[in-house]
């Protein structure tokens, strides 16, 4: 008889921090932009433009920066959030430049563009660097709140734009604290919902298979309902209400399980909609474009921006016009903003638009996955808050351009003009990062005790 004894040495090993595959992602995202600008510089002056070299070294020395900070800070986080914002944000800039080329539009937005998103990739860098760990922020949960309805109800005191108040403007400085706000009341409600929502699930009665919340359990939602309606009348911001109010239903279905909610939440946003809509002049007005685009034209006063997108993206078809080559410059200001949607379907065409849309949509189920990874109630809510931020703001602008429901006024995330969108989402992807870095960080390896007697594995053959 034999003894061999197999001493076996068990260790951790970690998951794989997936670094070297965002490189190799973001150098096709700086790619990408770097060809299509020098697409736009060949159909609008039949040669290179003079400043690819300066764009593409620009971009690509952003995502350097921004990929080493993530390498060193979250070396664990998902590694697509940031070659997709930075394709995004790198074809935005492409879009906006190739608006500027156009004499009637007169503007020249492309470098301030270029410079708000170097402030945004330092307010990303900065939130990866000091935020060591998400779960500070539910010590702020109600600061939170007070510090979010102040940028909500500061735009109210100053003069309105294009018929809505949206904007601060300070000294010829100008902000959008909405974008800014939507990330801190995200942060509230995660840590609010995360304390009240077994008290939330709690149903008195069943109707018609819903189960139906208690009556005192219903204060929070008609409180958001009231707020978010104060801003549709005073401000007449369409979209900052329904993403206000959207975001908290959602979260509040995603804490409790209750479908109940989310009947509340439609029935309430529709009705407040109706109510606000037939008596406010400039939300009424943007419900009659939607319900018919044509009756500026009809009237005799020239086809509305409506219809100049609905043109635009009919003139695109499947393939498009090719870059540079399209005529959205008839969209006139807008065609930067709301409408840089319509450029995308007319010089992409439909192939273009539908890929652009499917990496708005990758975003967004990488945030989902960040939230089902992650170890903490409170995490879980704040990534899925994040993400349904970002996924109604994309919804929102989307589905007012295309005609599936009234134009919002917001910007398109990364890709339209505005400081505050492009610097406030690349915040909020920083913090998804965050998340994601703690979710898939490996455990770390218990310590031996010297007092622990070792053990030996013996076998007998």
């Amino acid at each position: 008889m034999s003894v061999v004894t197999n001493t076996t040495t068990i260790t951790s090993v970690g998951a794989p921090s997936r670094r070297n595959t965002e490189l190799a992602l973001l150098v096709f995202a700086v790619l990408i932009p770097v060809f299509a600008y020098a697409n736009v510089g060949l159909a609008k002056k039949g040669s290179l433009p003079a400043g690819l070299l300066a764009y593409g070294v620009g971009l690509g020395a952003l995502a350097a920066v921004a990929h080493l900070m993530v390498r060193k800070f979250a070396p664990y986080s998902d590694p697509l959030m940031l070659p997709i914002a930075t394709l995004l944000n790198g074809m935005g800039l492409v879009f906006i430049w190739r608006l500027d080329q156009e004499p009637s539009l007169g503007s020249s937005s492309a470098p301030t563009q270029l410079l708000w998103s170097t402030l945004g990739i330092a307010l990303f860098v900065a939130v990866l660097v000091f935020l060591k760990d998400h779960r500070i922020l539910q010590r702020y949960t109600y600061i939170s709140m007070v510090v979010a309805l102040v940028l909500l109800i500061a735009p109210a005191f100053f003069p309105g734009v294009y018929g809505a108040k949206i904007w601060i403007t300070i000294a010829g400085f100008s902000i959008q604290p909405g974008e800014f706000a939507k990330i801190i009341i995200t942060v509230f409600f995660a840590g609010y919902l995360m304390v009240k929502r077994d008290a939330l699930a709690l149903a008195s009665r069943r109707f018609m298979g819903l189960y139906l919340p208690r009556g005192r359990d219903l204060g929070p939602i008609l409180a958001v309902w009231a707020i978010s309606l104060m801003i549709l009348v005073f401000e007449t911001d369409l979209g900052s209400s329904l993403l206000f109010f959207g975001l908290f239903v959602i979260m509040l279905y995603v804490a409790t399980e209750r479908t109940s909610w989310i009947v509340f939440g439609l029935v309430l946003s529709v009705g407040g909609a109706v109510v606000v809509g037939s008596f406010e002049s400039h939300v009424h007005s943007r419900v009659e474009d939607w319900l018919n685009p044509f009756r500026t034209l009809e009237a005799g006063q020239g086809a509305s921006q409506p219809a100049q997108a609905m043109w635009a993206f009919g003139s695109g078809g499947i393939f498009g016009s090719g870059l540079g080559q399209g005529y959205s410059r008839l969209i006139k200001f807008a065609a930067k903003s709301d409408y840089i949607l319509a450029t995308v379907g007319e010089e992409l065409g439909l192939a273009g638009l539908m890929a652009l849309i499917l990496l708005y949509a990758l975003l967004i189920e990488r945030g989902v996955r960040t939230a089902l990874a992650a170890r903490d109630p409170f995490g879980k809510l704040l990534a899925i808050g994040l993400s349904g931020a970002f996924a109604l703001q994309v919804f929102v602008v989307a589905g007012g351009v295309t005609g599936l429901i009234p134009l919002t006024g917001m910007t398109m995330p990364f890709l339209a003009q505005g400081g505050s969108s492009v610097i406030a989402n690349w915040a909020l992807v920083a913090i998804l990062l965050r998340i994601s870095d703690t979710a898939r960080r490996p455990a770390p390896t218990p310590v031996s005790s010297p007092d622990a007697e070792p053990t030996q594995v013996v076998r007998t053959q």
